[in-house]
């Protein structure tokens, strides 16, 4: 059955109060900050150790840029795609419910709570109340889902940054293509969408150091910087418009790979947070055109052809399964997600200038992801039939191409609503999920050298000087989701990096109850999600465990029961600890 209803009766509005806030969001807040207790005046990580290489002090604008540029990446776009094939509804509520519920409060507590324990990540926290092993299991789980994500999105940016389309899908003929270079592809002529977005990526990689240099070294005026950032990022894309750059997937990742590997041990203002910055006027601009857009498409008539529920042919696909579990693993970064809490207490928590930052950033941060998950729910779903999208997504032939059904969409949307030529809303689809790959993927690899530096200094008591550098722990970590993305499709990788990414969210909400319980303060906000989310992401890794094994997917075996061990191991430290909290508590009131 098929919704076939107007747009904007499916828009969501809440309830704003006088302050501009959702009541709602508000009530959260209060709420939140009541039980953590934030205090503007404590110097945070980044102010007391400042080394200029991981801790400096940066204004809120520049994190919020950074740190939701990390987040958001693929997750809420890729997610909500492959889980539109349950239909339009379910994907639509889980998001809402899942940010509200659990993505969000999440966020905000993991960002806190790494400043609070002096810009360690959650695996330190888990030290101090779990122990040396609850340390360990945690430090190797995320770890495992680090590699995971990287190597998916690695694949799925190769992908993006080669995708073409036939002329005709995109509304042009090769007499009307302006400036844009069709290719002849085995006889037939494509339009290099992602040819643009390489070009752009390579114009605003090679003069991020710039921005860098302007705001720490020179320290001008971050308005100035801005506007001169906007230019680069612009005019990247109009560069490669005239002059698209055309690769191999395979070369891509070799070449983004050599890129993260070195941007994950030099300085951060060098080039990761700078490049982060200028790719953010993409991010923000693109968002608002998305939202924009789909209000506009509905008001000129633009309908839901997706349909309200399509669970049968969905179970049956061969990379989902039941919607529950699959469902809420599948849209893992788009309401709730692990590698949040390894961004919050990796990076961001580094760079914090105030403890009063981490609400805007961590909880904000989460909301505007959820709103980016459900704009792609309405651009794929007004943007083309459903034939279409599982053309794209699900062919029967095999090679899914999630990114450019998304960009294709939103073209389509983008011309309902403004009658922008398709083929551009197409090109910025693709800038801006390219935006979000490669911005998550140099931020995971830098954190995936901090959790082994962390690691190597609990495993050994002397660690040998080889285990304390950055750039062996950074090879260790390329040579890990390189042999991941080679032997396994991204199709295949979603559903472990989704229940991976899901459970570590469920274990890092375990070690926040006890961190707060250890502090004597309220956690059932807490450890209620993370109960409902560790059952869920558990039953989905024993399915798949019998069906990589039915695909002789080897190292997908061994991640599962790696994952699977590790989950139990917390399980069973949590539950000694809480036990010995209760009888310590007993016999101090016996006292």
């Amino acid at each position: 059955m098929f919704l076939n209803t107007p747009f904007l009766s499916f828009t969501f509005t809440p309830t704003l109060s006088s302050s501009g806030t959702s009541s709602g969001e508000i009530h959260e807040h209060h709420y939140i900050n009541k039980v953590l207790q934030p205090d503007p005046n404590r110097p945070t990580p980044a102010q007391t150790i400042n080394d200029g290489v991981d801790y400096i002090p940066t204004k809120p604008i520049v994190l919020f840029g950074h740190h939701f540029a990390a987040i958001a990446a693929a997750g809420p776009i890729v997610g909500p795609t492959l889980a539109l094939y349950y239909g339009f509804l379910p994907a639509w509520f889980w998001i809402i419910f899942g940010v509200v519920l659990i993505g969000a409060m999440h966020d905000f507590t993991s960002l806190f709570i790494a400043v609070r324990e002096g810009g360690k990540s959650v695996a330190e926290v888990a030290r101090r109340t779990l122990g040396k092993a609850g340390f360990i299991f945690y430090v190797s789980f995320a770890i495992l889902l680090c590699l995971l994500v990287i190597a998916a999105f690695l694949q799925l940016t190769a992908i993006a940054l080669t995708s073409a389309l036939p002329p005709d899908e995109v509304n042009i003929t090769a007499s009307n293509a302006g400036g844009l270079h069709l290719t002849d592809a085995g006889g037939a002529l494509k339009v290099q969408i992602g040819g643009v977005a390489s070009a752009s990526v390579i114009v605003m990689t090679l003069l991020a150091p710039i921005i860098g240099w302007m705001i720490y070294k020179k320290h001008m005026n971050l308005w100035f910087v801005t506007g001169f950032a906007f230019i680069i990022s612009f005019g990247s894309i109009i560069f490669g418009y005239y002059f698209p750059i055309t690769f191999a997937p395979t070369t891509w990742i070799i070449a983004i790979t050599c890129y993260v590997f070195f941007a994950s041990w030099i300085p951060v203002w060098i080039i990761l947070q700078p490049r982060d910055f200028v790719n953010a006027q993409i991010l923000y601009l693109g968002l608002a055109s998305m939202v924009v857009g789909v209000i506009f498409a509905g008001m000129n008539g633009a309908v839901i052809n997706t349909p309200t529920l399509n669970l049968d042919e969905a179970m049956n696909a061969p990379n989902l399964g039941m919607i529950w579990p699959f469902l809420f693993i599948t849209i893992a970064c788009g309401a709730a997600s692990g590698a949040h809490g390894l961004i919050c207490g990796g990076t961001s928590c580094k760079q914090l200038a105030n403890e009063k930052h981490a609400r805007i950033i961590g909880y904000g941060g989460m909301l505007l992801e959820g709103l980016l998950a459900l704009s792609v729910i309405l651009i794929i779903s007004g943007g083309m039939d459903f034939e279409k999208y599982k053309s794209l997504v699900y062919p029967a032939q095999g090679g899914s191409n999630a990114p450019l059904a998304f960009a294709l969409g939103l073209g389509n949307i983008l011309h309902l609503a403004f009658g922008l030529p398709v083929v551009f809303g197409t090109i910025w689809g693709i800038l801006l999920l390219e935006g979000f790959l490669v911005t998550t993927i140099d931020a995971l690899v830098r954190l995936s050298r901090y959790l082994f530096e962390e690691l190597w200094t609990t495993v050994f008591e002397n660690p040998p000087a080889i285990l304390k550098s950055r750039i062996f722990n950074s090879l260790i970590v390329v040579v890990g989701f390189l042999t991941l993305t080679f032997s396994n499709a991204y199709l295949k990788i979603w559903p472990i990096f989704g229940a991976a990414n899901q459970l570590l969210a469920a274990l890092t909400m375990i070690a926040i109850t006890a961190w707060l319980a250890q502090k004597a303060r309220a956690y059932w906000f807490i450890a209620i999600p993370a109960a409902f989310m560790l059952v869920t992401t558990v039953t989905a890794l024993v399915i798949l465990l019998g069906r990589y094994i039915n695909f002789q997917s080897w190292t997908l075996v061994a991640t599962d029961v790696i994952l699977l061990v590790m989950a139990v191991g917390v399980v069973i430290l949590t539950f000694k600890y809480f036990y010995n909290l209760r009888a310590k508590l007993a016999t101090e009131t016996v006292k």
